[in-house]
């Protein structure tokens, strides 16, 4: 094989199951066909723009993208008016989905609809044999939008393989099998993307068309698939699943990313579950690069070929499968050449009154206070008549007031950092990935104006 080249997906001798799709297994060779059928009926165009909620679908229209030679975007929201800034920048984009869309406010978008039956015969040899240069571009993948507005970043289709491949042994480690992987996490971003469509199709496992939210959706789409079962999540489904009490059939092993992972949590996981949890580091920007069996060590373990560099207080990632060196926006301490710790985020530590500390930790004593279902420090931009900065807070906590929730906190953080407001939500508005994005934090502080007070 020309190692300038990739299969677009990895060369077997027979044709083994590689996806379930409401409960039925589909086989290489027919999401292949459905692949190249799908293609086949895509108009000329430099961008398609996938917007598919079928885990599947976005699938097979991710890879008839890639053989028709079109760039994928894929937008972490859907919509219309984000839809409208984003096709904007783009020339004459197509739009793949799933579902009914109002095209209103999209002048010019042309739709094609992945849900249509597949027609014609493609024949077996373009099917088995179409290859992918490595470097080529292939996907433009947008980070979440909790440090600010969501930025794109261009992914190649070998880097991409690398990745998966990396990701897929990491956790084979764990499991001893290739499993078959259910997601609660979006299909277009980068965790999703990589965890749940890439990993299990290019680096061995099956991926699962469902993307359940609830518990007992989590519960009810695990049932319906067959050992081995590899759950991919996030701490905020993976907390709310183990504290539904709810029976679940066994797993192999389980995924977490997106937000840190607490130790007492991944015990917790991990007994109710009685399954390894593999926690996973990385960012849009640099794809996933380094895991942790985050109840036994609180260490990271690089991929293979991922370097860490630190230079003037600064580290630096390159190598393995990143597509350019990347700086951290983590504090970081290296433990050895392959291995290092957190210390937090750059844009996390805060000052008041000449104190420091970090929102990360000040979460942590939130959540970990009785009765509080979930919470968020924030710090406002507005400054106060007296020029000292003041922590905000909203919190679910249905059973408990604000002296009671205030002094808790007392017990372990410094007056300064007290929240001055304390407002309790019925629910905080988290994105699917349990993330609370820049926009989103926002919007609760100019609902609640008192924060500036």
């Amino acid at each position: 094989m020309n190692v300038d080249a990739l299969p677009l997906l990895p060369e077997c001798v027979d044709d083994p199951v590689v996806a379930w799709r409401e409960g039925c297994p589909v086989s290489r060779h027919t999401f292949l066909t459905e692949v190249h059928a799908l293609a086949a009926r895509l108009p000329e165009a430099h961008y398609a723009i996938n917007l598919c909620r079928d885990r599947y679908r976005f699938a097979v229209a991710l890879f008839a993208a890639i053989v028709r030679g079109v760039h994928s975007v894929l937008p972490n929201v859907s919509a219309p008016d984000y839809l409208a800034v984003v096709c904007a920048d783009l020339s004459d984009p197509v739009i793949l989905l799933d579902y009914e869309l109002d095209l209103e406010r999209l002048p010019g978008a042309r739709m094609v609809r992945v849900d249509a039956p597949v027609t014609g015969a493609i024949a077996t040899e373009r099917v088995s044999w179409t290859t992918v240069a490595f470097d080529r571009p292939v996907a433009s993948v947008y980070t979440s939008g909790s440090t600010g507005r969501p930025q794109s970043h261009i992914k190649s289709f070998g880097r991409l393989c690398q990745g998966a491949v990396a990701e897929a042994a990491r956790i084979r480690e764990q499991t001893g099998v290739d499993c078959n992987v259910l997601g609660t996490v979006p299909i277009q971003h980068m965790y999703g993307l990589e965890s749940t469509v890439l990993m299990p199709l290019l680096g061995g496992g099956r991926l699962t068309s469902r993307q359940p939210f609830f518990p007992a959706d989590i519960a009810a789409a695990l049932y319906e698939l067959p050992e081995p079962r590899l759950l991919v999540s996030t701490p905020y489904h993976l907390r709310k699943l183990v504290e539904s009490g709810l029976t679940l059939p066994p797993v192999a092993g389980v995924l977490s990313a997106t937000a840190p992972l607490e130790r007492d949590l991944a015990v917790r996981i991990e007994q109710v579950l009685d399954a390894p949890l593999l926690e996973i580091y990385g960012s849009t920007e640099t794809g996933q690069m380094a895991s942790r069996r985050s109840a036994l060590q609180d260490t990271w373990r690089l991929f293979p070929g991922v370097v860490l560099r630190q230079y003037a207080g600064a580290t630096v990632a390159s190598g393995g499968h990143l597509e350019e060196e990347r700086m951290l926006g983590d504090h970081v301490e290296f433990v050895a050449p392959e291995e290092f710790r957190l210390l937090g985020r750059h844009s996390d530590m805060i000052n008041i009154a000449g104190k420091r500390n970090s929102l990360q930790f000040l979460n942590h004593v939130l959540m970990q206070i009785p009765g509080v279902e979930d919470g968020v420090f924030c710090l406002p931009q507005m400054g106060t008549a007296d020029g000292v900065s003041r922590l905000a807070a909203f919190v679910v906590a249905p059973g408990l007031d604000a002296i009671t929730l205030q002094a808790a906190l007392l017990t372990q953080i410094d007056p300064v950092f007290l929240p001055r407001p304390l407002v309790f939500v019925e629910a905080l508005p988290r994105d699917r990935n349990g993330k609370l994005t820049a926009a989103s934090l926002a919007g609760l502080l100019a609902q609640h104006a008192a924060c500036g007070a």
